[in-house]
């Protein structure tokens, strides 16, 4: 787990569910860090990072500046929470779906097919994976998540007798790049990803 920054993401909803709506909608509730930062994966997912800033956002949410620099010291410093945030729900995601799993393959497969599902961390990686080419944070936050990714993955791939490093990298990119390309082959690439899974095991 990612511990570079204090960020709790326990309680993010994804921004199309009915529950985080009805917090939008509700003008008698004050505005919260966690708000700030849904509504940010949001406008990230939707536009991409210009739209990362205090009044574009305050205009999302029907409300000032003021709240925004309540919140977070500066720009870069909302920059720096949404993706600690991304990074921890990340991690934590696809460590309680390997939980759940029994043996090194099974876990493999859960690893590789939360990679893969474009709504196991908040639908907004591809959009991270661009605000990384120009923004030393975002880069940053991409190296770490797929350096755990690779590790682990490298580690159950031995737990079944393969040791070839690089079939981790193969299973890993392979389901980072099903992932952009969006919620509507979300089926497809949960299948296409173990089937991936199965092929390289079937090496042994």
């Amino acid at each position: 787990m990612a511990h570079h920054a204090t960020v709790t993401t326990a309680g993010l909803r994804p921004p199309w569910s009915g529950a985080y709506r009805g917090r939008m909608t509700a003008t008698s509730k004050r505005l919260d860090r966690q708000d700030w930062l849904t509504t940010g994966f949001t406008a990230l997912a939707e536009a991409g990072p210009d739209t990362l800033k205090a009044e574009p956002l305050a205009r999302k949410l029907g409300t000032t500046k003021g709240s925004f620099y309540w919140h977070f010291k500066d720009v870069p410093d909302y920059h720096a929470a949404l993706l600690s945030a991304w990074e921890d729900q990340d991690q934590s995601s696809a460590q309680a779906q390997l939980d759940r799993e029994a043996t090194p393959v099974s876990k493999l497969r859960a690893l590789a097919q939360n990679i893969a599902d474009p709504k196991h961390n908040l639908a907004v990686e591809p959009a991270i994976r661009a605000w990384a080419t120009g923004h030393t944070g975002a880069a940053q936050a991409i190296a770490r998540v797929d350096a755990w990714r690779l590790s682990l993955a490298q580690s159950l791939l031995a737990d079944t007798g393969i040791g070839n490093p690089e079939m981790a990298r193969i299973i890993c990119a392979a389901a980072v790049g099903m992932a952009s390309m969006g919620e509507i082959h979300r089926d497809d690439n949960r299948a296409a990803i173990g089937s991936l899974v199965d092929l390289v095991l079937a090496l042994r």
